[in-house]
């Protein structure tokens, strides 16, 4: 495959926007919306929608002064520096563990079939972490990686992809059971600090999955 480099267009734009929205933080979704339940876990993904959209629209606003569409100052050096300084390392530490998480999450769903439910299958993910962050290291030594244009298509169609085998996995699951799992109150816990953590933990994996605001300041 042939790579192309050079400036953004409308088409790389809602690819990036397809990748940020539909990305892999929908993997989580259901697990955070086991824990909180039928009532706060959709309240949960309503406010953190509220917040990016709220977020969005400052960062359009402020994008140029004084006026916001025409500028003609354009608020580089301060976005910029939001981008790559916080930015990035934020959602290159949620990127990391999330995916020792979920290479984690495999091995144990590999773990219950063949051991079965009452298995104590418990793997370690330090590994998972320091080997997604040597690769990385390799891909970063491509020169302009991110203005390679077929990159963001590629992960448009994963992004849809695995978002849909998620959710033919969760209707294959209702329809086995014959009716809907959840409660109310969400997955009981052992004790009320573990129930704490487990809250805690779903109400991160929420915030994870709207990264629009991140998505935008790099289109724009």
């Amino acid at each position: 495959m042939e790579i192309v480099f050079g400036e953004g267009n409308v088409g790389t734009a809602v690819a990036h926007i397809i990748t940020g929205v539909i990305g892999s933080g929908v993997l989580s979704l259901a697990w955070s919306m086991a824990q909180l339940g039928w009532i706060a876990g959709p309240l949960t993904m309503v406010a953190f929608a509220s917040i990016t959209l709220t977020s969005t629209f400052l960062l359009c606003n402020s994008y140029r002064t004084p006026n916001p569409e025409h500028g003609p100052h354009r608020n580089r050096s301060y976005l910029e520096a939001v981008h790559n300084n916080l930015g990035l390392y934020g959602l290159g530490i949620a990127y990391t563990v999330t995916s020792a998480i979920s290479m984690r999450a495999i091995q144990k769903s590999n773990c219950y079939h063949r051991e079965g439910h009452k298995a104590l299958c418990e793997y370690e993910d330090t590994s998972y972490m320091l080997l997604f962050g040597v690769l990385q290291i390799v891909l970063s030594q491509a020169p302009n990686f991110h203005n390679i244009k077929w990159l963001s298509f590629v992960a448009a169609v994963m992004s849809f992809t695995y978002s849909f085998i998620g959710l033919a996995l969760g209707l294959a699951k209702v329809i086995g059971h014959g009716y809907v799992l959840g409660t109310i109150g969400g997955v009981s816990a052992s004790s009320a600090v573990e129930k704490a953590w487990l809250i805690s933990q779903a109400l991160g994996d929420i915030a994870f999955a709207y990264p629009y605001s991140i998505v935008l300041i790099e289109i724009q």
